[in-house]
């Protein structure tokens, strides 16, 4: 009975989440950072997104990379930032995906090559932020069925689903050449469908929650000037 009673509180808190949300499914999230050294930006200087491999044959999605640029660009404490595409170009082939350098003692042998620090300078990057993860879902079930008739039609049941978005940024901080931290989002949220008729769909924006998370603590963890 006690066991019953649990599982059906579950359903109904759930299920509560997610008409609460307007629209929206339920999405739990928790942004993290560990700083190496101090930061800082100054006007003229700016940042680069760039993406890791998250695992074989699985790239950071570009429209994640879009999204972050945006971010730390936007308001009135957004930061300068360089175009991905626009930075890979300009120092082709030294950031393409098999020529970058994995970790920040491959900087020091990089700035060497002819150009490299020149064409850094010039567009003022200061920091490089590498980003690795992705979004996957991880769970789901229930049962929805539709059909249509002489009468009319329509749709019946009740599926959800559960998203993932893990994201992992490295700072890399061209003056010293050596990383300054890490900032971390980890983002679930489960969608929903219930269909009386017509199906309404909850969803849960996983990504869209992951990237705002990341890219305001970044712009915090970035024009900190102090160890926290």
């Amino acid at each position: 009975m006690n066991e019953l009673w649990s599982s059906t509180v579950a359903y109904r808190l759930t299920l509560v989440c997610a008409l609460l949300g307007v629209g929206a499914g339920c999405v739990t999230s928790r942004v993290e950072d560990a700083r190496e050294g101090i930061t800082g930006i100054a006007s003229d200087e700016s940042v680069v997104i760039m993406a890791k491999s998250y695992h074989l044959g699985n790239e950071t999605e570009a429209k994640y990379i879009a999204c972050i640029e945006n971010a730390l660009a936007r308001g009135s404490k957004g930061l300068r930032v360089i175009p991905h595409k626009q930075f890979v170009d300009s120092l082709f082939p030294w950031f393409e995906p098999r020529t970058a350098p994995t970790e920040t003692k491959g900087l020091p042998k990089l700035m060497e090559r002819p150009g490299v620090a020149a064409q850094i300078h010039e567009q003022g990057v200061r920091y490089i932020i590498w980003l690795e993860g992705d979004t996957e879902k991880v769970a789901g079930g229930g049962s929805l069925s539709c059909a249509a008739g002489p009468g009319g039609g329509g749709c019946f049941g009740f599926a959800w689903w559960q998203n993932a978005s893990d994201y992992n940024a490295s700072v890399w901080d061209l003056e010293g050449l050596e990383s300054a931290g890490t900032v971390s989002a980890d983002v679930s949220g489960t969608s929903f469908l219930p269909a009386l008729v017509v199906p309404i769909p909850l969803i849960a924006r996983t990504q869209a929650a992951a990237c705002k998370g990341l890219a305001n603590q970044l712009r915090a963890f970035i024009i900190s000037d102090e160890l926290t």
